[in-house]
């Protein structure tokens, strides 16, 4: 019996750390110029096939990266500032701080690569947020470019509208899906709202399928923080330990629910 459960439990962990995303938030996505601002690496995403918002163990960081791009096109490497919010080295996921000194909008981005130890799969991940630093927070300015800078991942989820401003319920989220630089067609991407699960199958409310450019849109109805997800595998691409490739590809966005710019 204890050696059926421990198989029945090792099954159990490989077929949830198979289905594990990393995305990367923020605790807001407007702060005045010269404060700091929290910015999180996180695991999870796990159940309900890739479709909820729920932590799950905490990523290895030696396999990732973490850099925050700036208006004037400096990048900063956080990596080195990661704070371990956990006790236990599967608890709790990665913290960093950032000041930033110049007004402007801000780009968060996350790359993940590493062969599984349970399957001979190699993972790629992406993931990205932006933010906005304004020298009046009650006067924030609409136009804030750089959200759709593409950096080039194995599989990058790029903005094509202003994920921070104007944004707030009602204003649409519209995204394009690069595959090896291409637009990937016929992707599923999830919108999941922070505290949902969503239905088994196509969740018609809160997923999308990508058009001949790969673009997908969303239009959010309540004031929460959204996991923008997608999907990839290719069953040939193998190499040194591992027989194909899983990709993901990230974006979170913070709904207010006044826009910061606008302040409606």
């Amino acid at each position: 019996m204890r050696i059926f459960l421990m198989a029945l439990f090792a099954a159990f962990t490989i077929r949830s750390a198979s289905a594990h995303d990393t995305w990367v938030e923020t605790n807001t996505n407007v702060v005045r110029t010269g404060d700091s601002i929290t910015i999180d690496l996180k695991l999870g995403n796990h159940g309900n096939d890739h479709r909820d918002f729920k932590l799950a163990s905490k990523v290895d960081a030696q396999y990732c990266t973490l850099n925050v791009h700036a208006p004037d096109g400096t990048s900063y490497d956080l990596k080195q500032r990661l704070i371990d919010t956990g006790y236990t080295p599967a608890e709790g996921f990665w913290r960093a701080r950032f000041v930033g000194n110049r007004p402007g909008l801000y780009l968060v981005e996350h790359t993940a690569d590493q062969v599984m130890s349970y399957a001979p799969v190699r993972s790629v991940k992406s993931g990205k947020t932006c933010f906005v630093l304004s020298d009046k927070l009650d006067a924030v300015p609409e136009s804030n470019p750089g959200f759709d800078k593409v950096f080039g991942h194995a599989l990058e989820i790029v903005p094509r509208t202003n994920p921070v401003t104007p944004m707030g319920p009602g204003k649409e989220i519209a995204i394009e899906v690069l595959f090896r630089g291409k637009p990937l067609v016929g992707s599923k991407v999830s919108f999941i709202p922070e505290g949902r699960s969503l239905k088994e199958g196509f969740d018609e409310q809160y997923e999308r399928t990508t058009d001949e450019q790969g673009s997908a849109s969303f239009e959010p109805r309540e004031a929460t923080s959204y996991l923008i997800v997608a999907h990839q595998s290719d069953e040939s691409a193998a190499g040194t330990g591992f027989k194909s490739t899983k990709y993901s590809a990230t974006l979170t966005v913070i709904v207010p629910a006044i826009c910061p710019c606008c302040r409606e």
